[in-house]
């Protein structure tokens, strides 16, 4: 899949998706100007195997370069490609706790399987594994997303996660530094306040990501951590130092949807703040194209140490192990059933 012969190009410091199943004439012209870092599919942009690839085919062509192709394939609500064509899921937190003990060999095989299914397509990275470490007071839009309410067995089960779908030749993006899971308040709605003293962050919320912190590309929560600032981590200096220097993070750190509730202003302004908070790449989802130029003309260009991060997360990118998934589902599908059976 990998390299296509595209020529270099510097790359706009944005990561959008296309408004439907194919691109338009406009949209072709707009991402060959601002040349995206990435993409990101939502269902509206998915009606059959064939379309998909040849839209990722589009994206790649129009952007000029061969640009990382995102998507969110967590399972349970959070799942983009759907039965009949492809399978279903349970919810990560479902499919630990149904595991028996044996989280780490269920989650590994679940996103093995994931990854092969989107390899196929033409997308090469995932939006996983999300390593907020849940709590009681969690807010429920996340709560069964997670993999757990210990710091530890969440960051071992991140890393199956993370295993299963670099071996399959997909991308890891690892999510919500620097930790969502102490919020009450769903971010797509409203701006989440966590008061937790800076020390129990770190021993917690932030243990999971400091295990991961080789990975090659994470995602920032739209959280406030009053310990640390008053700004939500998107667009705090403050937070985003710590996840370079406290959590050890050093990969590509690309935002959270900005057009997101829990953040103020215009895209413009949310797009200006969070690169010079330190984020490396801006996610913006769900606009018309007028909103997308406004946030590619606002993040700019990947330029000095972004540019270096982009290229290393690239460099990531891996033909799939060779396997027989129809195996490994069998595999998968027998642990299930024997754990259910009480086995």
């Amino acid at each position: 899949m990998h390299p296509r012969g595209f020529a270099v190009t510097t790359q706009g410091a944005c990561i959008f998706d296309p408004l439907g199943p194919r691109l338009t004439r406009q949209e072709q012209k707009f991402f060959g100007r601002v040349t995206p870092f990435g993409f990101i599919l939502f269902a509206r942009n998915i009606k059959s195997a064939g379309q998909v690839k040849a839209l990722c085919r589009e994206l790649r062509d129009a952007a000029g370069h061969d640009a990382p192709v995102l998507i969110d394939q967590e399972g349970g609500r959070v799942q983009r490609l759907k039965a009949p064509t492809w399978r279903e899921w349970p919810t990560p937190l479902e499919h630990v706790r149904a595991s028996g003990g044996r989280a780490w060999d269920v989650m590994y095989l679940r996103y093995r399987i994931i990854a092969a299914e989107l390899r196929d397509l033409g997308i090469d990275s995932n939006c996983a594994p999300l390593v907020d470490v849940a709590t009681p007071e969690t807010h429920s839009f996340l709560t069964d997303r997670c993999y757990g309410f210990d710091a530890r067995d969440v960051a071992d089960i991140g890393r199956a996660v993370s295993d299963g779908l670099l071996h399959g030749g997909v991308l890891p993006v690892l999510k919500h530094m620097p930790g969502h899971g102490r919020a009450t308040e769903d971010s797509h709605k409203g701006l989440p306040v966590v008061t937790a003293a800076h020390d129990a962050l770190g021993a917690e919320d932030f243990l999971p990501f400091s295990e991961l912190a080789d990975l090659p590309m994470g995602m920032t929560a739209h959280v406030v951590y009053t310990a640390m600032d008053s700004r939500p981590a998107t667009l705090s200096p403050v937070v985003m130092a710590a996840i370079r220097d406290e959590i050890g993070f050093d990969g590509l750190v690309m935002t959270d949807d900005l057009s997101m509730n829990a953040l103020e202003g215009t895209l413009a302004d949310r797009a200006i703040r969070a690169r010079a908070a330190g984020c490396d790449v801006v996610l913006h989802c769900n606009g018309d194209l007028a909103q997308k130029e406004q946030v590619a003309d606002a993040a700019g260009r990947l330029t000095g140490v972004g540019a270096q991060r982009a290229a290393r997360a690239l460099s990531w990118r891996r033909d799939p192990d060779t396997v027989d998934i129809s195996q490994l589902e069998e595999k998968l599908d027998s642990a299930m059933r024997g754990l259910s059976n009480g086995c």
